[in-house]
């Protein structure tokens, strides 16, 4: 990814929609969504079942590619990306953080936070010292020789933000990090996901259906069937398409 200019936004969303086919028939999930996002933000992304959040973090994440429209990050446009550079951009740019922690259970917690370095050109020690850097961050130093079943549901979350951190990326995207735990549990990882962003100024868009979650991000968009929707006034650079709402 180029360099990032401070006055630009890191993400630049433009005119982007999103349809899927079934039966012949294309089945629209995203319509005209324009947003930007700044680098250092916390965003959270709202909006009852099928209302297309998850889709546009997908999208954000170079996981999916739109129908139409740019996505910009960085300067990229990943829309025009073959599937073999979006494969090399997300591994280089967005951390993912998961409901169901995504962990390899044959793996040890410091082997899954490696797992991403196995795509970059480190030595097997440099990968091990980032890991164990990476489980530092998420206080977890004492666990990094267990494997997902000897962890609880919150230490295995966090186990899946050190995997997220591990390559010092860019982005980092979460889809309902805190909906497989309970409160008290979650507002650790959320915590936890606020230190991310406000000390280390990592940019997080995050997808979650809780509005407590949603209120320790520094921005909530809403999404209401695929349209873009501004309800609270702190989403300032969140815009309607018009003629959408």
């Amino acid at each position: 990814m180029s360099a990032v200019n401070p006055a630009e936004p890191l993400i630049r969303i433009r005119d982007l929609s999103k349809a899927y086919q079934r039966g012949g028939q294309d089945i629209p999930v995203l319509l005209d969504i324009q947003m930007d996002v700044m680098a250092g933000d916390f965003v959270a992304l709202m909006g009852p079942s099928g209302s297309g959040k998850s889709t546009l973090l997908n999208l954000i994440a170079g996981i999916d590619q739109p129908s139409r429209g740019t996505i910009e990050i960085g300067g990229v446009n990943i829309a025009h990306l073959s599937e073999g550079q979006l494969a090399d951009w997300r591994a280089h740019n967005v951390g993912f953080i998961f409901q169901f922690y995504n962990l390899l259970p044959v793996l040890t917690a410091l082997e899954n936070v490696e797992l991403p370095l196995l795509l970059t050109g480190l030595s097997a020690r440099q990968r091990r010292e980032h890991a164990e850097a990476a489980l530092a961050m998420v206080r977890l130093t004492d666990r990094m020789d267990h494997y997902p079943n000897e962890l609880s549901g919150g230490q295995q979350q966090r186990v899946a933000i050190a995997r997220a951190l591990v390559s010092d990326p860019t982005l980092i995207v979460a889809d309902e990090p805190t909906g497989d735990l309970d409160r008290h549990t979650g507002e650790e990882v959320l915590s936890l996901l606020d230190e991310l962003n406000r000390n280390l100024g990592k940019t997080i868009v995050m997808v979650t259906h809780d509005p407590k979650a949603a209120a320790r991000a520094r921005r909530m968009v809403h999404l209401e069937k695929g349209v873009l929707v501004d309800e609270d006034p702190i989403t300032t650079a969140a815009t309607t398409s018009p003629g959408k709402a």
